[in-house]
């Protein structure tokens, strides 16, 4: 197993630093580092406003809803093993060819990626706060104990998301038992008890009150959720015949009206035939909100009135922007090289499909609003969840092309797509403090997202798309 693994770390390394160089890969933990160092010099300021504790409880809200993004494997495990995954010839895709079995491979595919986004993201945030503490008040043993804390967090929501994939994949049926349980199981607490499930996280808990005994237990847990979830994995599950009627036409038929009908009706038959868009919409879209909502909610009494809802449609907006990834992470310009198709037609075909899947956090925002008695604000919150969305696609469109996933580990594009995101997110959220109403103004946001989006289409068409 070391084998294997250390030769998958390796030919991460080599795609990334391939693509970006060595030194621009190498600085990407820097950044985040950078980023977190100066960003602790502002936390005293928010202290008499928002108390520290409460402060990190929003970092492990963060780093949970990062977990149960990036912990699908179930989902992409029949595309992975069986060389549907893209085009570029990985150690994963070699179950066929090498004496090690499907599930060992994938094993070391999944803790390897586990791994990289530790490296990547999770300790290079904890190193800078631990790092400016000294500097800022802060206490330095609290400051250590985010080290452990904050990754127990990441891979708490990873290795849930991972189980639920793998039973969603086997058994729709027992993965939404599995759900529902879990959902009376937290209703229960909050209706009987009156407490609020997410104090009882295990990594907070640690946090408030550390202790080596709970610490390894809180560990063989989640060793116990991931070895399941292995147990369940099956690759073969993707390799049945089905049959399927025709969708492809009577999409065109109904997109008519839009650009590229053809090729946006082919991206919804290929989420529909793969499994993964309805997947996709529980595990990295509703699941992460219901958790960030709860962790939020925690800091209501420090916000302004209507504020807790409004910065819940904001993050809602951020994360709904991420559906561009969900319709470029499997298909590459790779299989239209040889048709006489424009790397501009296919970003115009994806914004298209990004589109039309706006309508889930639009329903979403809608039902939060009425079930939490903030019906008077639907209409400003889904203005300003949906141009948050709008927007943040189109400097993603205008920065990664058709290949996101990738591309958002170049320091310089992930540096400029935060700066931009936060500059205007931060205005139009004092704004609407200040009166839930002004959420409204958001609208014109569509404008510059529309200029990205026609930025991007000049410019990858004047980039070889074969390279990414």
């Amino acid at each position: 197993m070391p084998e294997l693994f250390w030769r998958m770390m390796k030919e991460e390394w080599r795609i990334h630093s391939t693509m970006f160089g060595q030194i621009s890969f190498a600085l990407f933990p820097v950044m985040i580092f950078g980023i977190v160092w100066m960003s602790a010099f502002l936390l005293p300021m928010l202290h008499a406003s928002l108390p520290q504790v409460d402060l990190a409880f929003l970092a492990y809200a963060i780093f949970l809803s990062l977990g149960f993004m990036v912990g699908g494997f179930g989902l992409l495990g029949n595309e992975m093993m069986n060389r549907r995954f893209g085009q570029a010839s990985l150690l994963v895709y070699s179950a066929r060819s090498l004496p090690l079995s499907e599930r060992f491979i994938f094993a070391n595919f999944v803790i390897k990626d586990t791994v990289y986004y530790l490296l990547l993201w999770v300790f290079p945030f904890c190193f800078g706060y631990i790092a400016a503490s000294p500097f800022t008040g802060a206490s330095l043993q609290k400051a250590l104990l985010l080290l452990p804390t904050l990754a127990l967090s990441f891979i708490s929501g990873l290795c849930t998301i991972f189980l639920l994939s793998t039973l969603y994949v086997r058994s729709k049926a027992a993965c939404w038992a599995a759900i529902l349980a879990v959902s009376l199981s937290l209703g229960y607490m909050v209706v009987l008890n009156g407490s609020n499930p997410a104090l009882n996280f295990p990594p907070y808990m640690l946090y408030m009150n550390f202790s080596w005994g709970a610490f390894i237990v809180a560990c063989l847990m989640l060793a116990a959720l991931f070895s399941l979830s292995l147990l369940l994995f099956s690759p073969e599950q993707g390799v049945t015949t089905k049959q399927y009627r025709g969708l492809l036409r009577p999409l065109i038929h109904r997109f008519r009206r839009l650009p590229n009908p053809p090729l946006t009706a082919k991206d919804f038959v290929d989420l529909h035939r793969s499994g993964i868009g309805i997947g996709q919409a529980i595990f990295s879209f509703l699941l992460p909100l219901i958790a960030i909502f709860l962790f939020l909610s925690l800091i209501d009494p420090y916000l302004p009135a209507h504020g807790f809802f409004i910065l819940f449609s904001l993050i809602t907006g951020v994360v709904a922007s991420t559906m561009y990834t969900w319709v470029t992470e499997f298909d590459s310009f790779g299989a239209y090289a040889c048709l006489p198709v424009a790397t501009s037609t296919l970003i115009q075909s994806k914004v298209t499909t990004f589109a039309i899947l706006q309508a889930i956090p639009a329903v979403f925002i809608a039902a939060a609003a009425f079930l939490t008695g903030e019906g008077a604000f639907a209409l400003p919150a889904i203005v300003f969840c949906l141009s948050s969305s709008f927007f943040g696609a189109g400097v993603m469109a205008y920065l990664c092309g058709l290949s996101p996933g990738v591309l958002i580990y170049n320091v310089n594009v992930l540096f400029t797509y935060l700066v931009v995101n936060g500059a205007v997110f931060a205005i139009l959220s004092a704004l609407s403090f200040a009166n839930p109403l002004f959420a409204s103004i958001s609208v014109v946001l569509l404008v510059p997202a529309l200029l990205f989006v026609e930025r991007a289409m000049s410019r990858w068409d004047s980039v070889d798309p074969i390279g990414f």
